[in-house]
Formats: C-alpha cells, sequence, structure tokens
C-alpha cells in the first residue's frame, strides 16, 4: 500500500433513473435505480498500468469519470498520494487536479472544433498558472513535437487532423499540466487497427520518459495485454477478478474473466478449447439475486443463486467467486 498512488475504496454509484413524478403516480410506479458501480476496491501503484476490462455497460467509464471528478461517487472513497478527494474542494482539490488528467474515447468530439489546437494544448498550463505567453506557446510546440506532429501545427483546427492526430493532440494537452497520473478511457477504440499500435506505443513511450501512472479502460483484451501491469475485470458494476497481467492471461480463475479469453481470437492456434460467449448481460436496473454473473455461469449453485461474493485473495490476486473459494472451479 505504501507505493500506492490512487486508492479506490468501496466506490459505489448509481443514477436516477425513474419516470417523471407524474407518471410515477397515474402508472403507480415506485422509483427506479440503476447501479452502474457496487462496491468496488482497488489501488494503483506508482509507475504501473492498471487496467479495467469487461463488456459494455460493466462500468468502466464511469469509475473513470468518478475518478477525475466528473461524476461524485454515491458512496465509498478515492484518495490520490493519500489525499482524500471525495469531499475535497476549494484550494485544495485544485492544487490536487493538477496532478491527474483524462484522455477520452473520441478524439471527434474531445477537441473543441472552434479553437485552435494550440490553443487547446495551452489551457491547461493556463489555468494552473503553469506557463503563459511566449512560455505557453515554446512549450504547446515542444509537446506537439513530443507526440510525433510539428510545432506549426500550433495554428491549425482539429478538423484539419485525422482520428490518430486528434488523438496524440488529446495526449499532448493532457501531458501539458505535467500531470504524474492519467486516465486513459478507451484511447484507440475509435481508431483504425494500424493507428492504434502507434497510439499505444507513443503511451508506452511516453509513461518511461514522464514517470506516469496510467489507468486504462478497455473492452479489447489484445490492447490490455500489451499494455497493463495488472488488470481488474469488471461485471455489471462490480469487480469480479484482479490479477497481474500475465498472470490474467495464462491462469484466469473467475469463470467470466475465462469466458472473455475465450471471445479472444486464437491467433497461436494453439489448439486450446475454447467456448464461445453464452448469454447476455443483464438489466442493471433489475439485476439478478446473488452473484449477477450466475445466469451465465456453467458452474452456478443455489449459493451463488443467493449469496453476493466477496473478493478473495488467490495466487497474488483475487477473486468473487463461490466456486473458486469452495474449490469446485
Amino acid at each position: 500500500m505504501a507505493d500506492a498512488l490512487l486508492r479506490v475504496e468501496g466506490l459505489t454509484r448509481y443514477f436516477d433513473v425513474s419516470k417523471p413524478w407524474l407518471n410515477r403516480v397515474i402508472e403507480r410506479e415506485e422509483r427506479q435505480f440503476l447501479t452502474a458501480v457496487a462496491d468496488v476496491s482497488f489501488e494503483i501503484r506508482r509507475g504501473e498500468t492498471f487496467a479495467l476490462v469487461g463488456e459494455s455497460g460493466s462500468g468502466k467509464s464511469t469509475i473513470a469519470k468518478m475518478i477525475v471528478g466528473l461524476l461524485k461517487p454515491s458512496h465509498g472513497r478515492i484518495l490520490f498520494d493519500d489525499q482524500a478527494m471525495t469531499g475535497t474542494d476549494g484550494a485544495a482539490m485544485r492544487a490536487l487536479r493538477r496532478r491527474f488528467q483524462m484522455i477520452f474515447q473520441d478524439p471527434f468530439a474531445s477537441l473543441n472544433p472552434r479553437w485552435h489546437v494550440g490553443d487547446i494544448i495551452a489551457e491547461p498550463m493556463v489555468t494552473f498558472g503553469l506557463a503563459r505567453g511566449a512560455e505557453a506557446r515554446r512549450e504547446v510546440a515542444r509537446l506537439l513535437e513530443v507526440v510525433g506532429l510539428s510545432g506549426s501545427d500550433a495554428a491549425k483546427f482539429p478538423h484539419e487532423f485525422s482520428g490518430g492526430q486528434r488523438q496524440r493532440i488529446a495526449i499532448a494537452r493532457a501531458l501539458s499540466s505535467r500531470p504524474e497520473f492519467i486516465v486513459c478511457d478507451e484511447p484507440t477504440s475509435a481508431l483504425d487497427v494500424s493507428v492504434q499500435a502507434q497510439i499505444l506505443n507513443l503511451m508506452r513511450d511516453l509513461q518511461d520518459e514522464f514517470g506516469l501512472t496510467y489507468l486504462f479502460i478497455s473492452h479489447d483484451l489484445s490492447v490490455v495485454r500489451h499494455m497493463a501491469n495488472r488488470i481488474g475485470v469488471l461485471y455489471l458494476g462490480r469487480l469480479a477478478e484482479l490479477a497481474d497481467g500475465k498472470g490474467l492471461f495464462t491462469n484466469p480463475r473467475h469463470p467470466y474473466s475465462r469466458m472473455l479469453l475465450d471471445a479472444v481470437p486464437d491467433l497461436e492456434m494453439s489448439g486450446r478449447r475454447r467456448k464461445p460467449v453464452e448469454g447476455e448481460i443483464p438489466n442493471p436496473i433489475d439485476p439478478p439475486p446473488g452473484c449477477a454473473f450466475h445466469p451465465r455461469c456453467p458452474y452456478a449453485d443455489d449459493r451463488c443463486r443467493r449469496e453476493i461474493p466477496q473478493p478473495v485473495r488467490r495466487d497474488g490476486g483475487e477473486v468473487a467467486c463461490f466456486g473458486v473459494e469452495e474449490g469446485r472451479i
């Protein structure tokens, strides 16, 4: 725990998805709540890449937005370098906020189309008082070259660039406040495969050069395998498994982790038996009782249908599964 830069403890977020009050009165319906994240805890160590994976709707992006302050947690705590981010505001939060940034999924939507690229990259510097005027312009030109673009690109608008180039601009913007921690919310999912590899290699080079720590959000396990030191597997808002990168791919413990890995094409043609993905993720407004994965799990028993499993330590990681806990898997 001593080298943990970020700690998440019991993080929970629910959304009120009820119909308007008058509709509920006429139709005699109760209020409805969607639990996007439920009691999630993990830590991210300095200098590592921690990945969160799972199907769409598993709560990955919601966690990312809570960590950077775009959403408030319903319950739980977020600590950055042992300083509580939940409930902190004013000057203390402003000083803390400079130390982390976010790279968004869609490079076409995350850049202001009315601003020059130089103004987009310089904004965090100006906001946090790091540089202004000629000094900011020199730093913008340097950052553009760091991410593989030209300093002269500062005078252009975002629409003059391709998707991969726009994501490089977004990375330069994230670096401009000199952060220690960057949240990467599926930063390559909107890009062509050939461009994805370039961006991922750039991010790894920048991590080594600037000593960055990443939270990497993705549903693509091949990307996660290339980037992550440790991996958390989310299912319907809960952490199903937590393991180091190599351990998850060589010896997945949770049945859901195994199912995700079976869906990855076996390019090495190893001949191992594979099982296609079965079923669909349940409705988060009305989740199944007990373990949320039990309707899709071949190992489920009566206990799985009644109780919610809690994480237990296994092989240096954690897994929330009664089958693993009881030795049935």
